[in-house]
């Protein structure tokens, strides 16, 4: 490793220096400047390539567990002690260390309390429950107002919508979306927090115009919607805090690429053994 930094600086500074400062012979330097790369070596290489490849991917954002699981997939024979993101000087950032952090200041959501909260089952096949709920995503033009609708079974966001103002219409669009999308049976339980868009009586309407049976959170409790509020926390750690918008379409269109073409098809969950959604969803059929 030491060779390998000196070989990397030697334009900029003397070998001999570099050597002196690492603590390690020229004449071993040149030893192995000229020696053959060995098979491990060899090895080596192209699994970095591999790992390079793998990481940029998803938004440079996959760990070691995840990352083992895409190079095995891809028919590697690898482990986690040897695949993780490429070490020392080469490796990108993670994800923690190149977010930009915005303004996570929010505006109020009116909440209705006069609403019993419902059971809060988890879901054990697809569309048996819904959970629901809006973030607020800072651009340079003011907030954008982001809705999901996920299924439980496999974190899938089966509907979205995103608007301008915090209004009934902005959470009804995406209940429709996911609607016909899934068209579910009668008897899904869909779960969602006391805000005024859920309790409103045109979004109850729909709820039981298609079966669907109504759940909400209990009265300050944080954990009731902890899977979609998970969701809100990877969207925003690998894109939105990594992301300066300057037009509220500029993060409609990338939040919406995010979902369809990254997140649904594409992220491996660690609780859905790391799978995709869309995988989850597609081997629990066969």
């Amino acid at each position: 490793m030491k060779f390998t930094l000196i070989d990397a600086a030697k334009e900029e500074c003397p070998v001999h220096r570099l050597c002196r400062v690492l603590g390690v012979s020229q004449s071993g330097y040149f030893a192995w400047k000229g020696r053959p790369a060995c098979r491990r070596q060899h090895e080596d290489m192209v699994l970095l390539a591999h790992v390079r490849s793998a990481f940029a991917l998803p938004y440079g954002t996959y760990g070691s567990p995840r990352m083992t699981r895409e190079l095995q997939d891809s028919g590697l024979s690898v482990g986690r002690r040897r695949d993780g993101p490429p070490d020392a000087g080469e490796r990108p950032p993670r994800p923690a260390e190149a977010a930009v952090q915005a303004d996570d200041r929010q505006p109020p959501c009116l909440a209705d309390r006069a609403q019993p909260a419902g059971p809060g089952l988890r879901g054990r096949r697809p569309d048996q429950k819904w959970g629901s709920d809006i973030p607020y995503i800072w651009t340079c033009e003011g907030w954008l107002y982001l809705t999901v609708v996920i299924d439980l079974f496999a974190r899938r966001v089966v509907g979205w919508a995103m608007a301008d103002r915090l209004h009934r219409e902005l959470a009804l669009t995406a209940l429709r979306q996911a609607l016909i999308m899934r068209r579910p049976v009668p008897g899904l339980i869909h779960h969602a927090d006391r805000g005024s868009q859920y309790c409103c009586a045109d979004y109850q309407a729909e709820l039981r115009k298609h079966g669907i049976l109504i759940s909400m959170s209990g009265q300050g409790n944080c954990y009731d919607n902890a899977m979609v509020e998970t969701f809100f926390k990877t969207l925003k750690l690998e894109l939105v805090w990594r992301t300066m918008f300057e037009t509220r379409q500029d993060a409609e269109q990338a939040i919406g690429r995010h979902i369809d073409g990254f997140y649904n098809p594409v992220r491996r969950h660690s609780a859905l053994d790391f799978t995709s959604p869309t995988q989850f969803e597609r081997m629990a059929a066969n």
